[in-house]
């Protein structure tokens, strides 16, 4: 299982960071992601790295804010999110894939088969 954590309350400007933590698995993953979900709206891409890659991905909005990392020591992935806006207040999933895929289903939700049950992160203005 995915156990997403690290979520809560910050002001505007300010940051947090994201952890999931992988258990039960037997090998690393090839793509592991964040999305984001707010109320009202479909969830989406915010970040995602894949094994031999050239580096991560960003979804525009996050770009130069956020950092995605992960650790297969650990079998943890990491999201650190700087200078947070109230735009970026949603339930946050972590995602993660064994099978290789190509670049543009990086950020695409139905290119993931494991899924974290959400951390809620919260932005005040």
């Amino acid at each position: 299982q995915l156990q997403a954590s690290g979520g809560g309350l910050v002001q505007a400007g300010g940051s947090l960071r994201l952890s999931c933590a992988a258990s039960g698995f037997d090998s690393d993953f090839h793509s592991v992601a964040w999305f984001r979900q707010a109320p009202g709206k479909e969830r989406e891409g915010v970040s995602c790295i894949r094994s031999f890659s050239n580096g991560p991905t960003y979804a525009d909005s996050v770009k130069g804010r956020f950092t995605i990392s992960r650790d297969n020591a650990k079998n943890t992935m990491y999201l650190q999110m700087n200078s947070l806006k109230p735009e970026d207040t949603a339930v946050y999933f972590c995602a993660a894939r064994y099978n290789r895929i190509l670049s543009y289903l990086c950020l695409d939700p139905s290119s993931y088969v494991y899924w974290g049950q959400g951390t809620l992160v919260t932005v005040s203005s």
